[in-house]
């Protein structure tokens, strides 16, 4: 892979960046991903409408997740406690903590999503919205695990949340 340097500015136009559906009612709006940081960063804004699911409970092994809710009110699952962040509280996730997320009952929310170190996430997120669209397989997800850093788990505090 060949890496943008890592003191280089990177500038996304809003008009110009890529928006991908992650199902029926979630939207990820690709900034910047490893490649384009020099492996500082990536980054995405995730837009979740009301009812949507959200992310499942998983981990990462790599890299430290950061969270900043731009709007709404969004529950997420810290190991086995679930907290409401609202708008304008920051998160971050180290590595191997179990999270999830998803809006609370009743509210949409918009979330900056930062993972650093960088990870190759872009592809990740398009295999999301290739299931949704019936192109791939859950198999896939499955399978891209290790490749993408995420693990995901059965935890019974989110199921019964």
């Amino acid at each position: 892979m060949n890496f943008a340097a890592a003191d280089q500015p990177v500038l996304v136009r809003a008009l110009e960046a890529e928006v991908l559906r992650d199902g029926a009612t979630s939207l990820i709006t690709l900034l910047a991903d490893s490649g384009d940081t020099g492996g500082a960063l990536t980054a995405n804004k995730a837009t979740f409408l009301e009812g949507s699911p959200g992310a499942p409970a998983h981990f990462h092994t790599r890299a430290t997740e950061m969270f900043y809710v731009l709007r709404g009110s969004m529950r997420i699952l810290l190991n086995d406690t679930v907290v409401t962040l609202g708008q304008g509280d920051f998160l971050t996730v180290p590595p191997t903590v179990p999270h999830a997320f998803a809006p609370s009952a009743g509210s949409e929310a918009e979330m900056l999503v930062v993972f650093t170190p960088g990870m190759d996430r872009f592809d990740y997120y398009r295999l999301l919205e290739r299931v949704h669209h019936g192109e791939a397989s859950v198999q896939e997800i499955r399978d891209s695990s290790e490749h993408f850093d995420n693990h995901y788990f059965d935890s019974p505090v989110w199921q019964q949340r």
